[in-house]
C-alpha cells in the first residue's frame, strides 16, 4: 500500500493547449529539486573509441558510482547488469558489493500447487560468470571502493546496439514521457496510439522509443492501481480533516459570536462545501465591499479540493481577506453555493463589482446569484494565459500577435474593438480557434472599451495583483492540513487592524494650489498619491469651452486624445468621457483641468469619497450609501476612540485586550444600530458610490 505524504500540495489551475480546463501547473511540489533516479553514464568517446574495461584496483568514490560505470560499460558492451549481494559490517556498515551479468546464475524450479496448470517460462539466466566485485576501504579518513574480482567472460552471445537498448535495464519511461502519456490515456488514446504519437514528437522511426508498448501498458496499469490506492487513503483523510476544520469553525464561533461559517453535506452526509468568515473582515466589507475579487485558481493535489477566497482594498490601498471556502469541485452548482454562503455572511449586500479568473462555470453562477453586480475578469489572468494559448498555433509570429492584442484591448470603442478585432483574427487566421472565440465571447468582461466606469476602486493596478499573489502564495504553500489553512486565514483576516493604519505618512505637496491641500488635508495617501499624479499632469492640458458649456481637454502635445468634459454648476457635477472617476473614484487631469479653469479651490464633497478618506474607518460603509455625522457627533466620537488608543498603546498586553473586545463590541453596537429607523435629523445622507454620484 502506498503511503499519503504529509504535506499538502496546492496547485495553481490553469488551462493547457490542449483545451482541458482541469489541466494543472504546480506551484509546490513535495520533491526535493534535483533528485532524479539513477542515470546511466553517456559514453561521449569518438565513433571507433571505447570505454575502458573495468580493472582489479580501479577505484572509485562510491558504490552508486561504480554501478553506473559498469552499467555503461555493459550498455555499450551488449549486456546489462544486475546487484547480486552486499555485506555489512557494525564499523564499515556495507563495505562488499557483488554486481554481476543479468544472465548469472539460475532460476530456481517454480513449485506448483496440486492439479495447476502453468505455462512453462524459459529463464534468460544461464549460469554466466561475468561480474565485477567491490570492496570499501576507509583511505586518510575517505571511503573508497576498491575492484577486486572482475571477469568479462560471457558463456551467451551478447547483443548489436539496436537489440541491447530492448533489454528491461534500459527499457526507462523518463518524467516527461510519463506526463505525456498518462495525459494521452485520460484522453481516451489506445496504447498502440500513444506510443505513435510520441514517435512522430520525438521525429523518430517506429520501433526506435528507448521503450515497448508493452512497457507503457504495464506502467499504465501500475499508475492507476497507485492511484486507486492512494484515492482510498486521501478520502479518508479528506474526511478527518474536513471534521478538523469544522471543530475548527465551532471554535471560532465560540471565542468570537460574529464569526460565521456555512456547510453543505452530500447525500452520504459527507461534507462537500465549506465556507468561512471572520468578525474583522465582516467589517471591512461594510466599509470597502464595493468591489470584491474571488479567486478560485489553486487546488488541492492532496485533498482534490479547490480554495476560493473572497478579497478587497482598503482606503490605503492594501488587501483586505472577506472570507473563503473549500470546494468539493468547480461545477457552477458548488461555485454558486460559496456565492450564496458569502452574501449570507455579508447579510445580503451585494458588490458593485465582481473580479474573477477566466472561468466559464464560474461566470454562470456570476450571472445566477449576482444578478444586478458587474462581472469583470481579470487581465492580470488573462496575459499569463498568451503563450500557452497562441504560441504553439502561431510559432513565430506569436510576439507580434501579443503586441496587437495589448494595444488592441485599450482602443476607445466598442465599435473600434470589433473592427479590429475581425482583422486581427484574420489576419493571424485563428478564426476557428477554440480560445479566440471564448474571448470574444467574454468581450465585456475584460476588454476595456466595455468596462470603462465600471467601478473597480484601483483593483486593476499591478502593485495590487502583486501584492495579492504574494499573501495567496503564502496561505497556500505554508499549508500541511486543512485546518491549518482555516488558521491561516483567521490572521490573514485579524492583519487588517493591525496594519490598515500601522504608520503616517507625511504628503509632500508638488502644485502648491489650494484644490491640492484641500485633498492632502481629506483623502489617505495613497489616494491622495493618485490624485497628485492626476493634479501635476493637469498643467500640461488645456480646456477650450464650448458654447453648450462643455470642455474640450487637450494635451498640449496631443499625445493624448481630446476628451469631453461636462460641467454642471448647479448641482457641481463633473463628468468626462475617460470615465476615470467611475472607474476609480478620484478625480482624472482632465476634469480637475475644468475645476482650475473654473477657479474652484476645493474638491466639490461629492468627489472626495468616503472610501478613500482618512477617518472612512470610523464610518459603517456597504457599498451604496454611507451616514456622516454631523462635526459636533464626530468629534465627540473621535475624543473617545482617541482617549482609548492612547491608553491602549501603552503595552502590548492592553492593546490585544482593546483589540478582541473591541472587535466584539463594534460588532455588536453595528448590529443593534442596524435595527434601528433611519431618517434621524442628526444625520446627513451622503451618497458615495461613483456611479450614483454624478
Amino acid at each position: 500500500m502506498v503511503s499519503v505524504q504529509s504535506k499538502s500540495v496546492w496547485m495553481k489551475r490553469q488551462q493547457c493547449p490542449c483545451g482541458d480546463w482541469k489541466c494543472f501547473v504546480t506551484y509546490e511540489g513535495n520533491t526535493e529539486e534535483g533528485s532524479v533516479g539513477p542515470q546511466l553514464i553517456k559514453n561521449d568517446l569518438g565513433p571507433t573509441e571505447t570505454m575502458v574495461s573495468p580493472y582489479v584496483g580501479m577505484v572509485f568514490k562510491s558504490d552508486d558510482e561504480a554501478f553506473e560505470y559498469y552499467g555503461s560499460f555493459a550498455r555499450n558492451s551488449g549486456f546489462s547488469i544486475r546487484k547480486e549481494r552486499s555485506r555489512l559490517s557494525p564499523q564499515l556498515g556495507v563495505y562488499k558489493r557483488d554486481f554481476v551479468c543479468y544472465r548469472s546464475g539460475f532460476a530456481p524450479p517454480r513449485k506448483k500447487q496440486a492439479g495447476e496448470l502453468q505455462r512453462e517460462r524459459k529463464s534468460v539466466r544461464c549460469g554466466c560468470d561475468a561480474k565485477m566485485y567491490l570492496s570499501k576501504e576507509v583511505v586518510e579518513g575517505d571511503s573508497q571502493w576498491f575492484v577486486v574480482q572482475f571477469s568479462n567472460v560471457h558463456n551467451h552471445e551478447l547483443l548489436e546496439d539496436d537489440q541491447v537498448r530492448l533489454l528491461p535495464a534500459y527499457r526507462k519511461i523518463h518524467e516527461a514521457d510519463q506526463e505525456r502519456i498518462l495525459l494521452l490515456s485520460k484522453a481516451g488514446f489506445p496504447i498502440n496510439r500513444i506510443v505513435k504519437v510520441l514517435e512522430l514528437e520525438k521525429g523518430i522511426q517506429g520501433g526506435q522509443l528507448s521503450f515497448l508498448e508493452r512497457d507503457v501498458r504495464n506502467f499504465i496499469q501500475n499508475r492507476k492501481k497507485v492511484v486507486q490506492e492512494n484515492d482510498a487513503l486521501l478520502t479518508e483523510k479528506r474526511e478527518n480533516d474536513t471534521v478538523d476544520v469544522l471543530a475548527a469553525c465551532r471554535a471560532n464561533k465560540e471565542a468570537d459570536p460574529f464569526f460565521v461559517y456555512d456547510v453543505a453535506f452530500d447525500e452520504n452526509d459527507k461534507v462537500e462545501n465549506v465556507a468561512w468568515s471572520f468578525s474583522d473582515s465582516i467589517h471591512a466589507y461594510d466599509m470597502f465591499g464595493d468591489v470584491v475579487y474571488f479567486d478560485s485558481t489553486y487546488s488541492s493535489m492532496v485533498y482534490g479540493m479547490i480554495f476560493g477566497a473572497w478579497f478587497g482594498i482598503d482606503n490605503h490601498g492594501k488587501v483586505l481577506f472577506f472570507g473563503c471556502a473549500l470546494m468539493q469541485d468547480e461545477t457552477p452548482q458548488s461555485l454558486a453555493w460559496s456565492l450564496q454562503a458569502f452574501l449570507r455572511f455579508m447579510k445580503g449586500r451585494y458588490p458593485q463589482t465582481i473580479i474573477t479568473d477566466i472561468d466559464p462555470g464560474l461566470r454562470e453562477a456570476i450571472r445566477n446569484e449576482m444578478p444586478n453586480t458587474k462581472h469583470v475578469i481579470s487581465f492580470h489572468n488573462i496575459l499569463p494565459r498568451m503563450s500557452c494559448w497562441f504560441s504553439p498555433p502561431l510559432g513565430p509570429r506569436f510576439s507580434r500577435f501579443k503586441y496587437e492584442f495589448e494595444e488592441l484591448c485599450h482602443v476607445e470603442t466598442t465599435d473600434e474593438f470589433e473592427f479590429r478585432w475581425n482583422q486581427m483574427v484574420s489576419n493571424f487566421e485563428l478564426n476557428s480557434d477554440k480560445h479566440i472565440v471564448l474571448l470574444f465571447s467574454l468581450r465585456m468582461c475584460w476588454s476595456l472599451p466595455y468596462i470603462r466606469g465600471c467601478f473597480l476602486a484601483r483593483m486593476d493596478s499591478p502593485s495590487y495583483w502583486k501584492s495579492l499573489d504574494v499573501i495567496l502564495k503564502e496561505v497556500i504553500k505554508t499549508q500541511t492540513c486543512l485546518r491549518g489553512l482555516s488558521e491561516q486565514t483567521g490572521l490573514l483576516s485579524s492583519n487588517y487592524r493591525l496594519k490598515s493604519h500601522d504608520q503616517t505618512q507625511y504628503m509632500h505637496l508638488k502644485t502648491c494650489l489650494p484644490i491640492e491641500e484641500n485633498a492632502r488635508s481629506v483623502l489617505t495617501p495613497f489616494a491622495f498619491d493618485r490624485l497628485q499624479q492626476e493634479m501635476v499632469l493637469t498643467l500640461q492640458y488645456a480646456a477650450s469651452e464650448m458654447a453648450n458649456g462643455s470642455f474640450l481637454v487637450q494635451h498640449f502635445k496631443k499625445v493624448d486624445g481630446e476628451r469631453l468634459v461636462i460641467w454642471i454648476p448647479e448641482d457641481e457635477q463633473i463628468h468626462c468621457s475617460c470615465k476615470e472617476f467611475e472607474s476609480t473614484g478620484i478625480l482624472c487631469r482632465h476634469a480637475l483641468r475644468v475645476l482650475l479653469f473654473k477657479n474652484h479651490f476645493q474638491l466639490p464633497s461629492k468627489y472626495l469619497l468616503n472610501r478613500w478618506c482618512q477617518e472612512s474607518s470610523l464610518f459603517c460603509y456597504n457599498g451604496e450609501s454611507n451616514i456622516k455625522m454631523k462635526d459636533e457627533w464626530y468629534n465627540e466620537f473621535h475624543s473617545l476612540t482617541g482617549n482609548l488608543f492612547s491608553e491602549a498603546m501603552l503595552t502590548k498586553e492592553r492593546f490585544d485586550f482593546v483589540h478582541r473586545e473591541l472587535t466584539k463590541e463594534i460588532a455588536r453596537l453595528t448590529s443593534q444600530v442596524r435595527d434601528m429607523p433611519a431618517g434621524d435629523e442628526g444625520v446627513t445622507g451622503v451618497t458615495l458610490s461613483p456611479t450614483n454620484a454624478l
